[in-house]
Parts: structure tokens; sequence; C-alpha cells
């Protein structure tokens, strides 16, 4: 049996703030093959950026990961040295943020800045040759004239065009995992749309894995094999792509499904959410999403809900899945 590339077990990851300790990821547990797309959605505040910046050991300060192991090609992230991620960070996993004008760096042109993971990377290139890998890199991201866009500087490109860079410097290396942070959500829907193809295009290609953050339910639809849903830092349910649209089992994710009009296959009037996420540095009740569900009862509010199986690949966490299932 082959091995996921990536198998993340009951990762918890915490900020210490002004206001109290944040459990910004708890308990978390997912797994990504070679090759696939695994999705992970939920409102802001859900725990989506955190868990991927957990992966990458790049927590913002006062963040500690305090429990659980990030398997990666079978060794834990969670034990290695600041100096032994440096060395996985940008070669073997790269992440593309979802702010490419506060990301890139206005000082340096986008060659400079395409070279820096090459040059860390690939000791021993000289200049011809990082160059060539530099054009290279914008060449896959379909960057128009990259031998004269490597002396532009951020602010002379498109918002469009900016993101394509961002995603240049994540393939620079050919990782074998790329995050993908809400890469979209600064471009019109026509740039989008290219974008994602583009995505696509290069994971057939270049054979990569590809965890990608949203809270669009259409690009889900459109780019993914699996999705994971998110709500107070933790996973509610885990399931293919076909069966979010068609067989929703938690509440949170029918709620989200009626919220958001471009989830294809609902045919229901569009509906918000009531209420707010809770806040993380309080206590809260044993199922998170009891006070905005409407299926709650008290034993949800008294005692954490189990992890229900529907069927192979498809789980949630909750004491009455709307499909059912069996408390496992």
């Amino acid at each position: 049996m082959t091995l996921p590339l990536l198998r993340v077990e009951n990762l918890s990851a915490h900020l210490v703030t002004r206001w109290g300790t944040v459990k910004a990821t708890n308990d978390v547990s997912f797994s990504l093959d070679q090759g696939e797309t695994l999705g992970i959605v939920g409102e802001s505040g859900s725990g989506k950026s955190i868990t991927c910046l957990a992966l990458l050991r790049l927590l913002p300060p006062g963040g500690q990961i305090v429990g659980g192991r990030i398997l990666f090609n079978g060794e834990d992230l969670v034990t290695k040295s600041e100096r032994e991620m440096r060395t996985i960070r940008g070669r073997q996993i790269s992440m593309i943020l979802q702010d490419p004008l506060t990301s890139l760096n206005p000082l340096l042109s986008i060659g400079e800045q395409v070279a820096e993971p090459i040059r860390l990377h690939q000791s021993g290139f000289g200049r011809g040759r990082v160059r060539d890998q530099v054009i290279d890199a914008l060449r896959l991201l379909k960057i128009p004239a990259p031998e004269h866009r490597v002396h532009s500087y951020p602010h002379e490109l498109s918002g469009g065009m900016r993101q394509r860079v961002m995603g240049a410097i994540a393939m620079s290396s050919r990782p074998q995992l790329l995050i993908a942070d809400e890469p979209t959500t600064s471009l019109d829907v026509t740039v989008q749309a290219q974008y994602l193809e583009l995505l696509q295009r290069i994971q057939d290609e270049q054979k990569i894995s590809i965890i990608f953050v949203t809270h669009d339910l259409g690009i889900v639809a459109q780019l993914c094999h699996r999705v994971v849903v998110m709500y107070a830092g933790r996973i509610v349910e885990t399931v293919r792509i076909r069966e979010l649209f068609d067989r929703p089992a938690h509440p949170y994710t029918i709620a989200l499904l009626g919220s958001l009009q471009a989830a294809p296959r609902r045919r229901q009037r569009q509906s918000a959410i009531e209420g707010q996420p809770p806040a993380l540095h309080e206590p809260l009740p044993a199922c998170p999403f009891a006070p905005r569900c409407r299926h709650a009862d008290q034993k949800c509010f008294e005692s954490a809900p189990p992890l229900v199986q529907i069927n192979d690949g498809h789980s949630a966490r909750c004491w009455r899945p709307i499909d059912g299932g069996t408390s496992h």
C-alpha cells in the first residue's frame, strides 16, 4: 500500500495573545496523496491559514505547535530543527500567499525575487543558469515575455500577473507539495478562471500535490478531489468532492452550501448563517457550532461529538449527521 505524501495527525497549534491563548488549530487530522488536490474550506477565522503555516513551521510570533505529528514523506516535520526545515521550505513544500502585493518586495525586481529560492536550494548554479531557471519558472506560469519581465517591479504588474509571479516563486524549485492560501481572492472572475486552469495544467505536468485554501465552494468544485471543512480550528467534515454537494453530512457544511450562490447543484435559495464564529480564546461548547446550529440539542453543548463515518472517505464530527452513519 502506497503511503500518502502528507499525513497530519492530531495537530494542535496555539497562539499566545494579549487576550489569552487562541486554540487556532485543534486536533486536526487529514492526509494528502501524491498528485491529489485537497481543499480546505471554512469561514474567516476557522483555522485554515494557521493550519497551513503550521505545516511549514512558520507560525506567527506567539504561535506554537502543542501536539500532533506532520508526516511528510514519512518524516515528522514537528521534530525537525529550523535548519532542516529551511531545506524543506521552498524546495519540497512551497506556499502561495493570498496577497501578492504585500508578499512581494517592492524594492526588488521580479527576476531577483524568483531567483532567491533557486540560489538557496540549487547551490552551484552560475548566474546564467539561475537566469534560465527564472525565465523557465515565469514561462511555466504563462507570464508573457519573461525575458523582459525579469526586470519589472511588482507595482508595474497587474494583480493577476503578480499572483502568477508568486506562483513562479513557489514552483521555481519544483516542489512535491504546493500550498495555495486563497490565491484567487483579489482576482476578478475571468482572471481567476485562467489562474485555476493554469494550476490544474501545472499539476498534471509536474505531478505535484496541492492544498488549496478557499472560502469559495465553486473553486472547490472545479479544482479539488477531496475537501476538509473547518470550523473554530477543528475539522468538522472530510468528504470527496462529489459527495460534498450531493450528500453533505455536517450542519455547518450544509449551511455553507446554502449561503453561497456559487455552490453547484444547489437549488435552494441563498441563506445566511446566523450568528458569528466563536472567539477562540474563550471557552467553547463541546460542539463549537452548536450555538448557530438549528439541529443542536443539550448534548451538543455538553459532550464532544464523535467522529461519524458516513462511508469510506466521508466522515463528520457531529452527534446528528444529516445523512446518518455509524459512530467511530
